[in-house]
């Protein structure tokens, strides 16, 4: 049996939800520009309905098994109250799904959906401080394990790379498509080397495995990169 593809999917879920379904969307790097999923070749959606109990999960069960069976994550689930009720806790991945989505099911939920300047600017100051704590706790006990500085700096970099992204848009500069042009014009705005991040980009491209060294120079440039993005979000 052939993997389960995305029209399918859609498919599915509109016929098992019926009027229930408020809107299926796919984000993130499959909506972009090009159309290309995931380095792993998986697909993110969101899944809007007009409520979530026990009853529209069991429906949903089957379809979703399939598709994650297929090589993707399952969606995420709202009501369209919570969907409504939420931009303001989510203000970044709000404006992220936003800049790219399709919607593949359903009708455009985005009709009275406002992110506040300032939701995105508090959520940002908050989570950048956050990671910046966290990879430093991290890579104290990393820095002499090439194995494990790698796996600390892979797993942290496409949210740091959202996070580069609204900040580019808090700035009120374009937002590029690619990872390496995200890269460039957040390295331009902040005011850390671009360059340094060459390999990381490489990795969230799919071009090149990132692969670290104990006490890794490349290592300790992320960090910087990040306590620089983090420090000029606190500054605006």
């Amino acid at each position: 049996m052939a993997a389960m593809t995305l029209d399918t999917f859609a498919q599915q879920v509109a016929t098992a939800l019926g009027g229930r379904l408020v809107s299926l969307l796919v984000y993130g790097s499959a909506a972009r520009a090009g159309g290309s999923a995931r380095r792993d070749g998986s697909i993110d959606t969101l899944l809007i309905a007009d409520g979530v109990d026990e009853r529209l999960l069991s429906t949903l069960a089957p379809v979703v098994s399939a598709w994650e069976k297929a090589g993707h994550p399952a969606p995420i689930i709202l009501s369209d109250r919570e969907w409504h009720g939420s931009a303001d806790a989510f203000a970044i991945e709000y404006e992220d799904i936003r800049a790219a989505h399709r919607i593949v099911a359903g009708r455009d939920p985005w009709n009275d959906v406002t992110v506040r300047h300032e939701d995105v600017q508090r959520q940002l100051e908050h989570e950048l401080i956050g990671k910046l704590v966290r990879l430093r706790q991290a890579y104290t006990g990393a820095l002499h394990d090439g194995r494990r500085l790698t796996t600390l700096i892979a797993g942290s970099a496409a949210s740091f790379l959202t996070m580069l992204r609204t900040t580019l848009r808090l700035a009120g500069t374009p937002v590029p498509e690619t990872a390496a042009e995200v890269v460039l014009a957040g390295a331009a705005v902040i005011g850390f080397p671009a360059r340094d991040l060459d390999d990381v980009v490489r990795h969230l491209d799919g071009r090149a495995p990132l692969a670290l060294q104990p006490r890794d120079p490349r290592a300790a440039a992320y960090l910087e990169a990040v306590a620089r993005t983090a420090d000029y979000v606190n500054r605006s």
